[in-house]
């Protein structure tokens, strides 16, 4: 079964097929795109990230969640974890919102939530958080979060003809 986490505003909840419009709304947005790592220029495309939603789950890799206000049952964003590596212990982290929810705190109330999940339910002891450099706003959430900086990869990814570099952010369990 599917984990439902929850805040004091939010739920986390599982990303179903009939999400693919609101998955679509966001992850084909001109202000989301520059700072995530897939875009999708029309509907249909983005049964691609429908699918890699699915492939973690049945892989074991990850899971995501759409975010939902508890109030309104709007579906504001997303939040998750990829990479998951039972022997190593440590997986990597990801979010987006929807523009207009951007800067009401939502992913610094659901992240510390998700944290807990993977210490506690996944055991986890370190969780990895990839923000491209000019993306200062997810840089602070991190931060915030008590991530740590540990370096940049530079030139680390191509995005539209143009190599990209990573800040690499880490934050380990107390056990």
């Amino acid at each position: 079964m599917f984990p439902q986490l929850e805040t004091a505003r939010f739920l986390l909840q599982e990303i179903l097929p009939e999400d693919q419009p609101f998955i679509f709304e966001g992850l084909s947005h001109p202000q989301v795109i520059p700072h995530y790592g897939v875009q999708y220029k029309t509907l249909e495309e983005t049964s691609a990230q429908m699918q890699y939603y699915r492939q973690l789950q049945k892989g074991g890799t990850g899971a995501w969640w759409k975010i939902t206000a508890k109030e309104t049952r709007e579906k504001l964003g997303a939040i998750g974890y990829n990479n998951y590596s039972a022997p190593h212990r440590k997986c990597e982290i990801g979010y987006w919102l929807l523009t207009r929810h951007w800067r009401n705190g939502i992913i610094a109330e659901a992240l510390p939530v998700l944290i807990r999940y993977l210490f506690e339910e996944k055991k986890v002891h370190r969780i990895e958080a990839l923000v491209e450099i000019e993306n200062s706003a997810s840089a602070a959430v991190v931060r915030k979060a008590g991530f740590v900086l540990e370096g940049t990869l530079r030139d680390y990814e191509r995005k539209e003809d143009r190599y990209i570099s990573l800040q690499v952010y880490s934050l380990l369990s107390a056990v």
